[in-house]
């Protein structure tokens, strides 16, 4: 293959919409504006949440309490989908677990939770455990690392 020799593939180049260039373009008049109006006119641009002058929703609803804003999401799995996916004595980490497709690419820090029971012995290393899952983890002769 030689540089003239490339091309587009066929279909994804299209030739833009020349708008009001006559009624026999179909797109003639009002170029597919409609009649009159604010959108209609040129360099019209409506903000986004504008409700065409009537009190916003975020105006209208009562406010009412704090929200602190401060909200940490983890990446949560429970004790039975460990026991489910992993084989005793394996080490149980965020990487692991990646790997066996249970949780996704967010980065996030990962907390085990106690749903669920366990009965192979696991060494899990995780941000956060719940105290249930805790206690299973070790109960089924396992450990828990904090990370």
């Amino acid at each position: 293959m030689k540089l003239h020799e490339l091309a587009p593939t066929p279909g994804s180049k299209k030739r833009r919409m020349r708008v009001g260039r006559g009624d026999g373009s179909n797109w003639g008049g009002t170029a597919g504006r409609g009649h009159k109006g604010q959108k209609s006119r040129t360099g019209a641009a409506i903000r986004h949440h504008f409700e065409g002058g009537q009190t916003p929703t975020f105006r209208r609803i009562p406010k009412r309490g704090f929200n602190s804003g401060v909200k940490e999401i983890c990446n949560v799995i429970n004790v039975s989908t460990l026991a489910e996916s992993f084989k005793a004595g394996d080490v149980v980490d965020d990487k692991a677990i990646r790997m066996a497709g249970l949780i996704g690419k967010a980065e996030a820090p990962l907390k085990i939770l106690g749903n669920g029971e366990i009965t192979i012995a696991l060494t899990v290393k995780a941000n956060k455990f719940s105290a249930a899952a805790k206690s299973k983890i070790e109960a089924a002769g396992g450990t828990c690392e904090i990370v």
